[in-house]
């Protein structure tokens, strides 16, 4: 029964990442590309077509309010902010009169670049909250993978004790 049990927490731990490490690739796939080909985009109207593609799967999502972290709040974690943010973007691209300069739409660019992205001692990455994907049940995600690790750990003690008695 022992060995069932340290079995079947493993199987949940491992399950529990392979879920939250599939919700990473999907969010990657339909936001956070979008956001990098947005920040990357060389003319207005691609950027806000990239744009509106990551707007309109933070809506269908609800990625829109709320934070991310379980214990306490920080602004790296705000979705509030961070979606104000990308609709702010947007609405600018959109504003934009036809007739601007080179330089304007230059700037405007960089300007949407900054805002997208940040510079990291390994490069540029996109920004977004510190656990974005598993949002809203970041707290769910927690205890299944927290309970699941504690039962591996004690069934594995019982297991390992009942050997050596």
């Amino acid at each position: 029964m022992k060995k069932i049990i340290f079995v079947l927490s493993i199987v949940s731990l491992l399950l529990c990442i392979g879920v939250m490490i599939y919700r990473g690739i999907i969010f990657n796939q339909q936001c956070e590309g979008y956001l990098k080909r947005a920040a990357d985009a060389n003319s207005i109207e691609l950027a806000e077509v990239e744009l509106r593609k990551a707007i309109h799967y933070c809506e269908e999502k609800g990625l829109t309010s709320g934070y991310t972290s379980i214990f306490y709040r920080t602004p790296d974690e705000d979705l509030g902010f961070w979606f104000t943010n990308l609709q702010t973007s947007l609405k600018e691209l959109e504003d934009l009169p036809t007739n601007s300069t080179s330089l304007e739409k230059s700037n405007m660019l960089l300007k949407l670049r900054e805002t997208l992205t940040d510079q990291t001692g390994d490069g540029t990455s996109v920004t977004v909250p510190k656990g974005i994907s598993r949002f809203p049940y970041n707290v769910g995600f927690t205890i299944w993978g927290w309970v699941s690790f504690f039962i591996a750990i004690v069934s594995a003690i019982f297991i390992l004790r009942e050997d050596f008695y």
